[in-house]
């Protein structure tokens, strides 16, 4: 998609503060003390730039301003001292081996630092010079030690300490740059540029919101004289960041707001049939979404929205009311999905439910025959076919629809904005719907889908049991396949996801392959043990499919391809290997595969972790099946990663603003995006020149965003 590819640009400084002659755009390596070596360990850091290394932002501070007397020091406590060097010596204890020892004294008494390998500090460190010290201190026989300390000269020949003796700030750091030498960099190009970036937010905003200017930012942030300065720094820096995501996304929301719907539903009794017959009642959430959705289907411009809603809570019911509005009123609807299990899932469910109301419903995706994909296109185009399911797919060019009028996307942070803009840009302008059983804050959604109303589906259907879930070591495998084959006898069915390989399918495909044979000779013989992965071809995966809904599958081993789209009523156990190697959202996914029936369902996760994030996302899956507590764990735990990374959203990166912790801020910006937005919709006035170029920049769609 020409003129739609994410900027890689990461910056905080916008471009109208690093035009081509600014020295905050010059290549990093030229700045003093740089040069190449040291560029290519910056590069690694995502620093290229000087105005890069000014927003390379310190992980914490440490408090090296409380100085302790020498006499005062604990063993195993990391101290700042100021003493004087009494004397220096540099021994070989060993070969290999070379000690550089100081004598250090103040008024309270006698220490020592000692440093390894580091034979230049004996001509740095001269008998009589002054001096902060910060080390680890250790005590042993009466004498004290400060091992390998950072010092800093106090006598004059430094007006002011940088690495010890304050708040010092602590980098992300790579092999070849140590702390030290970080610092000496951004100090250097805090003092020769940071005067130099010039603030894009007005004055009146900086001044009504008590904001400090950016280059008293800039330096606040990383050497502050008190940890309030810092935090207001930081947070004067991620507000811009935020601000500018939220102009581009206000803009956006303007865009798709000002678009007319170019045709309207015919009325019809579709819904009303659809919903009186099914098996059960609604719940009052799902209620509310439809008649969210349909009341802005006969609205004025295309539906815009997304279907938030935890695994179990009924999205795909809301979905299908939607899209027999759509039929009803003489359009065709598609629903996309991210693989081809899902899709295929999804085509079933789809045909149960609307299969007495005369629908024509058919299947697209690329493992089907060239046959069977011209005949369904064909049909499409010849509008043949009401509603069409499918992957992406659906959205290539030689899939043209007679009368498109509704598209649902499921599991959307698999897609992106930009497919939606493509969808728009096509020329049908059809109503959206977005489903994602992804549970964040709505200041997140809201963010992440900046273009999209949000319907949150809150409540479970009645009767639907809670699955047990359970943890158990590695050693106690023999008990779980017990339980399983004891579940197998009482009639029910029974999954087993192999453990996860990172970045090989391939790999991943040959494991699923070995845990199924072995499961079958040592635990299952007798029984019918399947095997499902991403390599099998299409209609391999039917047919295990096929086999297991019909019940002739006991048990299934399978990779994470069915972590969405499988529903079999009849499955009660999900066994998850080696757990702790997934993530708490694809955890709680995979759990939902079972406790979609009458029985009770269990899911025991076998793992002994070595760390402590994975010891704690075991306790989570143990003590809550609530999405929202486990989503919000997941963040705490991973970090946003790449289910709340910006890039696959059409977003620009962030540097500085973090999308977990900041919520506030998220909302904040927001809010003053759109009232910048409502007063100066293209941005033209001269006091948002600046706000204009940083969202041209780092939008990728920006030159449509900015027309007024």
């Amino acid at each position: 998609m020409a003129g739609l590819s994410v900027p890689t640009s990461t910056s905080v400084l916008p471009a109208h503060r690093r035009a081509s002659a600014s020295p905050l755009r010059a290549p990093v390596q030229y700045l003093k003390g740089v040069g190449p070596a040291r560029a290519a360990a910056l590069a690694r850091l995502g620093v290229s730039t000087v105005g890069d290394l000014l927003v390379h932002l310190p992980r914490r501070h440490e408090d090296r301003s409380r100085l302790t007397p020498l006499r005062d020091l604990a063993h195993g406590s990391e101290t700042t001292v100021q003493a004087t060097v009494a004397a220096v010596s540099q021994f070989r204890p060993r070969r290999g081996l070379v000690v550089v020892k100081a004598a250090l004294l103040d008024d309270s008494g006698i220490a020592y630092a000692v440093w390894f390998n580091q034979p230049y500090l004996k001509q740095q460190l001269r008998r009589g010079m002054r001096a902060l010290f910060f080390g680890r201190v250790e005590r042993r026989g009466g004498e004290i030690t400060l091992q390998s300390p950072e010092f800093e000269p106090v006598d004059g020949s430094a007006e002011e300490t940088w690495h010890t003796g304050r708040l010092v700030p602590i980098y992300p750091a790579t092999e070849g740059l140590s702390q030290r030498v970080l610092r000496t960099l951004v100090r250097t190009a805090l003092t020769l540029h940071a005067a130099e970036a010039e603030d894009i937010l007005p004055q009146e905003l900086l001044a009504a919101r008590g904001l400090p200017p950016l280059p008293q930012a800039l330096w606040a942030v990383h050497f502050p004289e008190r940890v309030e300065a810092q935090q207001a720094a930081r947070r004067r820096l991620a507000f811009e960041e935020l601000l500018v995501l939220q102009l581009g996304l206000a803009l956006r929301r303007r865009q798709t707001a000002r678009l007319a719907r170019p045709f309207q539903y015919a009325p019809g009794t579709l819904v009303d049939r659809f919903i009186a017959a099914l098996p059960f009642p609604l719940t009052a959430a799902q209620q509310r979404a439809i008649a969210e959705i349909i009341a802005e289907m006969r609205g004025p411009h295309p539906l815009s929205r997304l279907l938030q809603g935890d695994v179990g809570s009924g999205k795909t019911v809301v979905a299908v009311a939607a899209m027999l509005l759509c039929v009803q009123g003489g359009r065709q609807a598609a629903l996309m999905a991210p693989t081809e299990i899902l899709a295929e899932q999804h085509y079933l469910t789809v045909r149960r439910l609307v299969g007495d109301l005369g629908v024509r419903v058919a299947l697209l995706t690329g493992g089907r025959s060239a046959a069977q994909r011209a005949q369904v296109r064909q049909a499409v185009q010849s509008g043949q076919v009401d509603l069409v399911v499918g992957t992406h797919a659906l959205i290539e060019d030689e899939v043209t629809f007679a009368r498109l009028g509704l598209v649902v996307v499921d599991e959307q942070h698999k897609f992106g904005v930009l497919q939606r803009a493509r969808l728009r840009r096509k020329g049908f302008a059809p109503d959206v719907l977005v489903m994602t059983a992804t549970p964040i804050p709505r200041t997140l959604a809201l963010t992440l889908y900046g273009d999209l109303d949000v319907t949150v589906l809150d409540e479970l259907p009645p009767g639907r049991r809670p699955v047990a879930t359970y943890w158990r070591q590695a050693a106690a495998r023999p008990k779980v396949y017990a339980f399983v084959r004891q579940q197998i006898a009482e009639g029910r069915q029974a999954y087993v996801v192999c453990p996860l390989i990172e970045d090989s399918e391939k790999l991943q495909a040959k494991a699923a392959a070995q845990l199924a044979e072995e499961l079958s000779r040592e635990f299952f013989p007798g029984l019918t043990v399947g095997l499902l992965h991403g390599r099998m071809p299409a209609e391999e995966k039917d047919r295990v499919m096929d086999a297991l809904r019909r019940g002739e599958i006991h048990v299934l081993v399978a990779t994470t391809v069915i972590e969405v789209g499988i529903d079999v009523p009849n499955a009660s156990v999900m066994v998850i290997e080696d757990a702790d190697r997934f993530g708490l959202a694809q955890l709680h996914q995979l759990r939902g595969r079972v406790g979609r029936g009458s029985h009770r369902s269990y899911c025991i996760l076998i793992a002994s972790p070595t760390t402590e994030e994975g010891r704690r996302r075991m306790e989570v899956m143990v003590a809550t099946t609530d999405g929202f507590r486990i989503a919000q764990e997941d963040l705490r735990l991973r970090g946003p990663g790449e289910l709340l990374g910006t890039r696959q959203h059409g977003l620009p990166d962030l540097r500085v603003a973090d999308l977990q912790v900041d919520l506030p801020l998220i909302e904040e910006a927001r809010e003053v995006a759109a009232e910048i937005v409502r007063r100066d919709p293209g941005l033209r006035a001269p006091e948002h020149a600046g706000l204009r170029e940083a969202v041209r920049e780092r939008f990728a769609d920006a030159s449509l965003l900015l027309v007024s």
